[in-house]
């Protein structure tokens, strides 16, 4: 087996980068969630450059409509779990590091304990609940964290929290509608080209270079071959009460709980005191909650239920939370 310095001769002799850097990278933990279009060219990125530990959370498994993108699959991994896949492949590519797997989603039960101990936490989840998830969890625990979007033609990765202004700061609300790469489709490098960027983001907080890429957005548009940016070091957090989203495990009995999504979706409620209601039929002063109650919004990915809710927050000040199943 080669030396590290050989690993890392064309890194190292970088002065940007050098021995010391090189041991901040070997020392590093990143927390990446996602292991699909975004998340395959950001772990091989971060392998290669030896990352000390990585972990990967990805509840999906490999298909035959992931390939094009997903480059570091290949046929025979197809119906297996891209975590454990990736994990794999990873450890193949370079031996030197540590790589976890948990084939999971991740939600706000279980995001403190996997973030534990990490230096940065990565957002290629393709899930605007995930996204602000974590976002809260680092700007109320200072972990720095890069969240970034892909599809079509076009795609943005931006640098939040730690000192820096939270995704909220730029995108205090979710969008009414939002197509994803099943329903709006996407080629295989703009994600390549957005991933590649989010690595090189990760890389440049670990090794504190300057311009610091906390702070920091950039849109790449492939129609045009052309990229933008800006900073956000000004950009205020949300003045009003922001909706948080909870794990379906934190349910309660006592709950207000509006289920948006309909039975083609599911065929049972979330829980069976839940009432199923469209999000375009929904109406709060036909199902308003008691003043004690916590009134709860679900559906699968927290846009509709974003939509129900600022409905809600119209009429009543209570506490409102979120529930995206997936």
């Amino acid at each position: 087996m080669s030396s590290a310095t050989d690993r890392y001769a064309r890194q190292i002799i970088l002065p940007e980068v050098g021995a010391s850097g090189q041991q901040k990278l070997q020392d590093a933990h990143i927390l990446v969630v996602g292991a699909g279009g975004l998340g395959v060219p950001v772990l091989q990125y971060l392998a290669g450059a030896g990352v000390g530990k990585i972990t990967i959370v990805d509840p999906d498994v490999v298909s035959l409509s992931n390939l094009h993108r997903q480059t570091l699959y290949g046929e025979k991994y197809i119906d297996q779990p891209k975590a454990d896949v990736a994990a794999k492949i990873l450890s193949d590519l370079n031996s030197e590091i540590e790589i976890t797997s948990v084939v999971s989603p991740l939600d706000p039960s279980n995001i403190t304990t996997l973030s534990h101990g990490t230096t940065i936490l990565l957002d290629c989840a393709d899930s605007f609940a995930v996204s602000y998830i974590m976002s809260d969890h680092c700007l109320a625990n200072n972990i720095p964290f890069f969240s970034a979007s892909a599809l079509a033609l076009s795609g943005y990765v931006g640098g939040f929290c730690a000192g820096a202004p939270s995704l909220r700061a730029l995108f205090p609300s979710l969008p009414n509608q939002a197509g994803n790469c099943a329903t709006a489709g996407v080629l295989g490098p703009i994600v390549g080209t957005i991933g590649s960027l989010q690595a090189q983001m990760a890389l440049s907080c670990i090794l504190e270079l300057d311009p610091s890429p906390l702070g920091q957005l950039v849109r790449f548009d492939a129609t045009s071959f052309r990229f933008s940016s800006f900073r956000f070091d000004e950009a205020e957090e949300p003045s009003f009460p922001i909706l948080k989203f909870i794990a379906p495990c934190d349910l309660s009995h006592s709950d207000h709980i509006v289920e948006l999504r309909g039975e083609d979706e599911v065929e049972i409620p979330i829980t069976e005191h839940a009432a199923r209601i469209d999000v375009e039929d929904y109406n709060p002063a036909n199902t308003m909650p008691n003043k004690n109650q916590r009134a709860v919004f679900v559906c699968r990915s927290g846009l509709r239920a974003h939509r129900a809710a600022i409905k809600l927050q119209e009429k009543w000040n209570g506490d409102i939370v979120l529930v995206a199943t997936g």
